[in-house]
C-alpha cells in the first residue's frame, strides 16, 4: 500500500516534476509475469527515478547499511525502504551472497518484477564495472528473460557524497529483453553464468556509453583507498 502511495501520491509525481526523465525503450518491460531489470548503479537516485517511469512494482535488492544506519536517520531511512517493499542484503561473503539469491528467487517466484544493480555498488567515477553473477544465477535459475537498463545523466545529478541532487534532466533506457533459454539448468557451471553476466553487461554498456573497466567497482574503489595517503592534523607550535 504504502508503495503506491509513493509512487502516484508522493515522490513519484515530484520526481518526475523535477527532473523531467526521458524514458526509451519502456515497451520492453514485459506488462506482466517475472522478469529481471539489471541496470547501472550511477547515484543513490537511482533507486527512486527508475521505479517512477514504471507502471508495474519493481523489488530491489537493497544494501543491508540501508536498514541498519544508526540514530534517528538511519530508523527513518530503514523504515521508507521496509515500507517500499525494499529486500536487505548482506554483501560481505559468498553466504550473503547465495542469500540474496534467495530472495530474489522468490520475487521472481511470485511473477513479479526484480530490480539489481549487477556491479554490486555504485559507481564511484561514472564508469561501468564489472558485473558480478547473481543476476545470471537468478536469470537461468528461474528461466526469465533480463531487460537492461541504462541510467544517463544520475551521476551528474547526485555523484556520492552528495545529499541533495542537483535538479537537471536524466534519461533512463530500457533495452530489448535478453533470453538465456539456451543456458537453461547450466546456472551451476562457472563459465556459463560469467559469460551470461558479461553479456548483460555489454547490453548495459551500449545503452549507457559509459567508459567499461573489467574489474570489480569495490575492488577497485578498496584499492584506491588504500592508496590515498592519510591527512593528519597539523599540531600547532
Amino acid at each position: 500500500m504504502f508503495y503506491q502511495v509513493l509512487k502516484y501520491v508522493l515522490l513519484g509525481p515530484l520526481l518526475r516534476l523535477l527532473f523531467r526523465p526521458r524514458v526509451e525503450g519502456l515497451e520492453h518491460v514485459p506488462e506482466e509475469g517475472a522478469a529481471i531489470i539489471a541496470g547501472n548503479h550511477l547515484s543513490f537516485s537511482d533507486h527512486f527515478l527508475m521505479p517512477a517511469v514504471l507502471s508495474r512494482r519493481i523489488t530491489f535488492l537493497a544494501k543491508q547499511e540501508y536498514f541498519t544506519g544508526p540514530g534517528l536517520k538511519g530508523r527513518l531511512t530503514a523504515a521508507f525502504f521496509r515500507s517500499a517493499g525494499q529486500i536487505p542484503v548482506d554483501r560481505s561473503g559468498k553466504e550473503a551472497g547465495q542469500a540474496a539469491i534467495r530472495e530474489g528467487l522468490g520475487v521472481l517466484a511470485k511473477g513479479e518484477l526484480l530490480g539489481i544493480y549487477p556491479e554490486g555498488t555504485r559507481s564511484h567515477d561514472g564508469r561501468l564495472y564489472k558485473g558480478k553473477v547473481g543476476v545470471a544465477v537468478m536469470a537461468l535459475t528461474a528461466g526469465v528473460p533480463v531487460i537492461p537498463c541504462a541510467m544517463v545523466g544520475t551521476f551528474e545529478i547526485q555523484p556520492p557524497g552528495r545529499v541533495v541532487p542537483r535538479i537537471r534532466r536524466v534519461t533512463i533506457r530500457f533495452g530489448e529483453p535478453l533470453d538465456f533459454s539456451r543456458y537453461a539448468g547450466m546456472q551451476g557451471q562457472k563459465a556459463v553464468v560469467r559469460a551470461v553476466t558479461d553479456e548483460i553487461m555489454y547490453e548495459i554498456l551500449a545503452l549507457s556509453g559509459q567508459e567499461y573497466v573489467d574489474e570489480y567497482a569495490a575492488k577497485v574503489k578498496e584499492a584506491e583507498s588504500a592508496s590515498t595517503p592519510r591527512k593528519f592534523p597539523r599540531r600547532g607550535r
